[in-house]
């Protein structure tokens, strides 16, 4: 039992960053599966884009610091410098899902879900294992219990909606009626 668990770590060790890669993909299909679900614009592929892509940035950026910033004496590297320009490209991402007519705003999900699969990616790619996949979890309880809040009080307003208006129209006719 003892060889199987250190050949696990060994392979482990060597294949890490292909790991991280694939972990990446995989918890982006589960968030875009989420959006597909919900017939929204951006779905499974392009969380799962979103997500792998953010993680080879992120693991390009950190190795390559290790690869370059030996060669010349005075070479200094910001390890998250690739990084921090992934968030730029993720906000124009998510503008492009922003949709506004008259006084209804549709997309800000979506595109603050994008910005999340960024964030996903960017702490795969680094090696944040732990955090991400709890972030994840917590987020996915808390969207729901979010979605039974609204959907709540989406159908509280129908219900009192129609009240309302019958109740004005019966106020109306009783102020018409000669007496």
């Amino acid at each position: 039992m003892e060889q199987i668990a250190d050949f696990a770590v060994a392979f482990f060790s060597e294949y890490e960053l292909y790991f991280r890669i694939l972990i990446s993909a995989v918890l982006g299909l589960l968030i875009g599966f989420d959006r597909t679900h919900k017939n929204k614009p951006a779905g499974v592929k392009t969380f799962t884009f979103v997500t792998a892509a953010c993680a080879l940035i992120t693991i390009v950026s950190i190795e390559s610091v290790e690869m370059y910033s030996h060669l010349h004496e005075r070479t200094m590297m910001d390890p998250m410098r690739l990084t921090a320009q992934i968030v730029t490209g993720l906000g124009f991402l998510g503008a492009g899902l922003i949709m506004k007519s008259g006084f209804e705003v549709k997309g800000l999900t979506s595109a603050s879900m994008i910005l999340f699969a960024g964030g996903v990616g960017i702490g795969i790619g680094a090696g944040f294992y732990g955090i991400v996949l709890f972030t994840i979890a917590v987020l996915f309880v808390l969207v729901r219990v979010g979605g039974w809040i609204e959907k709540r009080e989406h159908d509280k307003t129908q219900a009192q909606s129609p009240v309302r208006s019958q109740a004005k129209s019966h106020a109306k006719s009783k102020s018409d009626s000669p007496d």
